[in-house]
């Protein structure tokens, strides 16, 4: 269910501006201003306070000053609280769509599709490249998003590498004739250009590709260490060891992209957010499926042992009784965690916020994916300390939930700031004492 873009409305006068901004919170959020008229353009923006930035636009300018002033343009205040950076970002493109459209709302962030790496599968001779631009007949042949275009080429000209595919971009014509290219002459491509191989044997090797891009490498990674077990087996040490150097190359090859990297049509993640505000410990709890990003749904820890704490207690059952708790038989089989199955539970609340946001709509428009995947792309991609919660992807088609719960009861727990060391304060040895004569 579409939820409204702003939640408290009221209405301005310039000599209720005292009264009406009191009502209004000093916490973050989304706020847009209305003219008089309905031609007026209205204002909208995003800050940290929004009383504060409210008072400095409409109430009485002290002096002269040239410091933007609106209080006898806007007739109507609207505004809805946030609790997040992400949460922000996405309230803040919903409001633009919904009062610029979505073309201008583009404009205005900034969003540009992420840069992604492209089976060229419609292609006789496929090939890979790097590109921002999405198609929705080859998503599932589109594996990203990357940081940036930088990445994205390092990690495909690392993937060319390790295969004999073509890295030239020209429509190919086939012939004895063809002079060919630096990288045929090297041996680094089968050279399809001069007919050195068939169509089924580049085909065969353009597959290998494929299947290392859909399993994040671990196709080829699979396929060297078996033949290194059997080389090994049959006592062949040197050739053991010649595949051995090949799979360490591999693994690097492996390791580049961010572990976000994906095909796009089966990108499924979850974004635990920490809200500090309150008492009770409580995280926000997003979802990018189906191209689209949904939430946020708060979701309680009240009652989960915080990191910290667990670690001063310990694990024993003495400690923490409720590690005995019975698991009824239905939980085992249908592979819900065994904390879930006590009614309240975070796992148990985790996973109903969950449903919820599964619930939600996809999109079929590449255009609106593209603004989807930037979004995602600019919260996640940046400096670890400045990025708020953390992400989670699938495992084997299903949540790890308990593992989940245990990482946002760590992001929820206080920062443990080491006491600064003090040394004792020397005491003068024999040596140092000076008497007088």
């Amino acid at each position: 269910m579409q939820r409204p873009v702003f939640t408290d409305e009221v209405l301005f006068t310039p000599e209720t501006a005292a009264e009406v901004l009191r009502a209004v919170p000093a916490g973050a959020g989304v706020v847009c201003l209305f003219g008089h008229s309905a031609t007026d353009r209205p204002f909208l923006m995003q800050t940290a306070n929004l009383r504060r930035r409210l008072q400095r636009l409409l109430m009485p300018p002290e002096g002269q000053t040239k410091r933007l002033n609106l209080r006898d343009r806007i007739a109507r205040i609207a505004w809805r609280e946030t609790h997040s950076s992400l949460e922000s970002l996405l309230l803040l493109h919903r409001a633009m769509a919904a009062v610029f459209g979505a073309v201008e709302a583009r404009r205005k962030l900034r969003l540009r599709p992420p840069f992604t790496v492209r089976y060229a599968v419609e292609n006789r001779f496929p090939r890979i490249y790097v590109t921002s631009h999405l198609r929705r007949r080859s998503l599932h042949t589109t594996f990203g998003p990357f940081a940036s275009r930088l990445d994205a080429d390092r990690y495909r000209e690392a993937v060319e590498n390790l295969f004999l595919i073509r890295r030239c971009f020209m429509e190919l014509k086939p012939s004895p004739d063809d002079p060919g290219c630096i990288y045929g002459e090297m041996h680094k491509c089968l050279a399809p250009c001069q007919v050195r191989v068939t169509d089924e044997v580049y085909g065969a090797e353009a597959e290998r590709v494929l299947r290392f891009l859909q399993t994040g490498g671990q196709s080829m990674v699979g396929e060297l260490e078996a033949e290194r077990d059997r080389e090994s087996a049959e006592m062949l040490f040197e050739e053991a060891a010649a595949v051995h150097a090949r799979l360490v190359g591999v693994k690097a090859v492996v390791a580049i992209p961010d572990r976000l990297v994906g095909a796009l049509d089966g990108l499924r993640c979850l974004m635990v957010v920490p809200m500090k505000e309150g008492e009770e410990p409580r995280v926000q709890v997003f979802l990018f499926a189906d191209g689209c990003l949904r939430g946020p749904e708060v979701v309680s820890l009240l009652g989960v042992r915080l990191a910290r704490e667990q670690a001063e207690v310990g694990s024993s059952l003495f400690a923490q009784p409720m590690m005995l708790a019975a698991v009824p038989l239905d939980a085992v089989a249908t592979g819900v965690p065994a904390a879930a199955a006590d009614a309240g539970s975070a796992e148990e609340r985790l996973l109903a916020a969950i449903g919820v946001l599964e619930e939600g709509a996809g999109t079929d428009d590449v255009a609106v994916l593209g603004d989807q995947l930037a979004m995602l792309r600019r919260w996640y991609y940046r400096p670890e300390k400045q990025r708020e919660g953390g992400l989670f992807l699938q495992e084997k088609g299903s949540w790890a939930v308990r593992k989940i719960v245990r990482a946002a009861a760590k992001l929820l727990a206080p920062a443990v700031v080491p006491e600064r060391e003090t040394r004792p304060t020397p005491h003068p040895g024999r040596d140092d004492l000076r008497t007088a004569d």
